[in-house]
């Protein structure tokens, strides 16, 4: 199975430049720097990734329109990519899926297919076969995988002596294509990827050498709304080719890191955006760390009873 590789990354980054907001690294009190993908345009690391595989269709081909499915941040990020093109945007999102990235996804002017969770990719693809549209996966597929890796890119002209870098899994893409650029760049800096105990089926699957499935509802009991997905073979490849380890964090650790985000580093963060951090808090590693922050699109009232907790 052929990788994603550091020339693939370089070039996504000269594609997304006009479309990315290159974020900084945050300096924290304790060998903590903060990459906050939260102040992305769309809230989320995720439009990297689906700004990339848009910029990448045949332009005849783009103007038939692109469909995606998500929990809401690849949502948005794809109508805000297809806004940006000018194209028809088609998202298929689980009706659990928190309203605000619902309405956020409206906004950008996509069209909103709500179903039950288990059914959003076949849905998506049955919509993609019935219009002629352009089917962007969340994770799986090259082209964003590449777009994501260009946070891996920012963090080690940012910070060049970084000693490890951890990053949210779900899917897999964000942490593959951030490893890929990690290890090109820096081989002795460790990656390692950070889930919930209720979704951790890439940990399980790291040590196991295979992957592991776990059904849908044991993955949606989990806070962190945005790490409910599971590895495909593409992203499981990248994971075993280029990550040192993946841990997981509680319930109760996320939300912790939630509050320490919003109160000593003034940022707005969602509970799936926080798990990078709930790992540092819960166990520093040696040397400089950098935490990525992938997103900030939480609703306000739970927001709020979060802080007040």
């Amino acid at each position: 199975m052929d990788l994603v590789t550091l020339t693939d990354i370089q070039a996504a980054a000269a594609l997304i430049a006009p479309a990315v907001v290159r974020t900084p690294l945050l300096p924290q009190d304790d060998g903590l720097w903060l990459k906050p993908e939260s102040l992305q345009r769309v809230g989320a690391f995720k439009i990297r990734g689906a700004y990339h595989a848009l910029a990448r269709l045949p332009e005849q081909v783009r103007a038939r329109g692109v469909i995606a499915y998500s929990s809401g941040n690849h949502a948005q990020a794809v109508a805000s990519a297809a806004a940006l093109f000018g194209i028809k945007a088609t998202i298929v999102i689980p009706d659990n899926a928190p309203a605000v990235k619902i309405e956020a996804t409206r906004a950008h002017g996509a069209e909103v297919v709500l179903v039950p969770m288990p059914e959003r990719e076949s849905r998506a693809r049955e919509l993609a076969e019935a219009t002629g549209a352009t089917l962007v996966p969340p994770f799986d597929h090259p082209d964003v995988i590449a777009g994501q890796g260009t946070i891996g890119l920012e963090v080690l002209a940012d910070l060049p002596d970084v000693a490890t870098v951890l990053v949210p899994v779900s899917g897999g893409g964000l942490i593959s294509g951030v490893a890929a650029a990690v290890k090109a760049l820096r081989p002795s800096a460790a990656v390692v990827g950070v889930e919930p105990e209720l979704a951790a089926d890439a940990a399980e699957s790291f040590r196991a050498g295979a992957r592991v499935p776990w059904s849908p509802a044991d993955r949606a009991r989990t806070v962190a709304d945005g790490l409910r997905a599971e590895l495909s073979e593409l992203t499981f490849a990248h994971l075993r080719a280029f990550v040192d380890d993946v841990v997981t964090v509680s319930e109760g650790e996320i939300l912790d890191a939630v509050r320490v985000l919003a109160r000593r580093a003034r940022l707005v963060v969602e509970p799936t955006g926080a798990v990078a951090v709930a790992a540092h808090l819960k166990s520093p590693r040696p040397g400089k760390t950098v935490a990525v922050v992938t997103g900030g699109n939480v609703d306000p009232e739970v927001f709020a009873r979060i802080l007040s907790s």
